[in-house]
């Protein structure tokens, strides 16, 4: 099972994941979430993610950490801690439709495959949703 680490600006995260497994279920394992608050210095946050990264790669199945924006403090602090370790990825730009993905099919994907549908159905779940429908509704 595919482990997650969901690091964002603030409370954001804590809030997706909370609304992710009202959704789809609780998780009852190998989900963080950790908000980054510009009270913490960059060597507290940088300790404390080192500190779940360890914890949460060590299953077989890998860790998918997602972010919510490229260039924000989240992604930038993450890529120099997990750019040469195996079996960890990073996405960013999460939303709650990405989440429940992630979490629905965690179990029966492997991180690679998982990544790569998460990162498209993401991407599936932004939409014009006048121009949408305009089409179906005539």
């Amino acid at each position: 099972m595919v482990n997650f680490l969901v690091v964002t600006h603030g409370e954001f995260g804590a809030y997706l994941v909370e609304a992710a497994e009202g959704i789809v279920g609780a998780q009852m394992e190998g989900i963080h979430a950790m908000s980054l608050s510009p009270r913490q210095s960059l060597s507290e946050i940088k300790s404390s993610l080192s500190r779940l990264i360890e914890d949460l790669r060590r299953t077989p199945d890998g860790l998918l950490i997602l972010t919510d924006m490229v260039g924000g403090t989240p992604t930038n602090v993450l890529f120099p801690l997990v750019k040469d370790l195996p079996g960890v990825e990073i996405l960013s730009g999460v939303n709650l439709y990405m989440l429940v993905v992630a979490f629905n099919n965690r179990k029966s994907m492997k991180l690679d495959a998982l990544m790569q549908k998460i990162l498209e159905d993401g991407k599936k779940s932004i939409r014009d949703i006048k121009a949408l429908f305009a089409t179906q509704v005539k």
